[in-house]
């Protein structure tokens, strides 16, 4: 007779697998993740219940020293400076997120049918691909721009068109290595339907794939926006995003160095903590790379 395990059981074992998952990542991934974690929950809070503060309300003097009710001081206008600049990662992450999420669709549609139909439709996927892949990152983004004007559109259109070559890329040939193996073939010849193929046997086995390239065009996004409103083809005032903020922070470097230094900071700590989390995602998903010690 066999014994259902009940729902607390069940819980507790699975609270026994992440202990040892988590436990079995390094020190550094492990550091970068909760990094991560730490920044979008504040980040998630101030911005939704507004504990930081208003974001237009001036409280002060312009750019005046860090104190209890500016915590990062303030900035040209009197503002306090640390609601702005968490609606300024609000705005980047949820650009950047958005951007990876439409690109991550259309690359995997494109990167499927290319590598699955061959012939006609990789040839004409793939050379769109190479044109897109041809421009310089920033260029192609400022000429998005410029031709449907700045904002955040501008800025997800961006991204979009910077980051779907590679995953394409990428895709394909991983689609075109699924595609060879006995069941794809065996289903093929049984007649089963291409949709069905695409969605219950294709897209499961490339599935690690697209996760790690989505985590790496996660942070070319974060940087892309950056770069943008920087320049003036993002996001606009009176608006916040991380790379804007930056841009005003320039203006006022030798005043105020602080509202260059957070903001600029916050950038590269989360760039470099999602490509950290990347690596890892990819020795586990696609641990197929051998790795020499010489």
């Amino acid at each position: 007779m066999t014994v259902t395990p009940t729902t607390t059981q069940r819980l507790s074992s699975a609270r026994r697998r992440t202990r040892i998952a988590w436990t079995e990542i390094d020190a550094l991934t492990r550091t970068a993740m909760v990094v991560l974690a730490a920044i979008v929950v504040v980040t998630v809070i101030a911005n939704v219940t507004g504990a930081a503060g208003s974001t237009s309300a001036t409280i002060g003097g312009r750019f005046q020293p860090p104190a209890l009710d500016a915590p990062l001081g303030t900035d040209n206008l009197g503002r306090s400076f640390l609601p702005r600049l968490f609606e300024g990662i609000g705005t980047t992450l949820v650009v950047s997120i958005v951007a990876v999420l439409c690109s991550a669709a259309v690359s995997v549609l494109l990167g499927m049918v290319a590598g699955y139909l061959g012939g006609a439709a990789n040839e004409v996927v793939m050379r769109v691909v190479d044109i897109l892949y041809a421009f310089p990152a920033l260029v192609l983004a400022i000429l998005v721009s410029a031709l449907i004007g700045p904002g955040r559109p501008a800025a997800i259109i961006s991204i979009v068109a910077i980051t779907i070559p590679l995953m394409t890329r990428v895709v394909r040939l991983a689609t075109r290595s699924v595609a060879e193996r006995d069941f794809i073939v065996s289903a093929r010849i049984s007649g089963v339907r291409t949709p069905v193929i695409f969605l219950r046997r294709l897209l499961p086995n490339i599935a690690g794939t697209v996760i790690v390239q989505a985590s790496y065009a996660l942070s070319v996004a974060i940087l892309v926006e950056g770069g943008l409103s920087f320049l003036g083809f993002g996001v606009q005032v009176p608006e916040a995003s991380l790379g804007l903020l930056i841009q005003q922070g320039t203006l006022y470097m030798t005043l105020a160095p602080h509202l260059l230094i957070v903001p600029g900071a916050v950038l590269v700590v989360s760039i470099l903590c999602i490509n950290i989390v990347g690596d890892s995602l990819r020795d586990r998903l696609e641990p197929r790379e051998t790795r020499s010690l010489t």
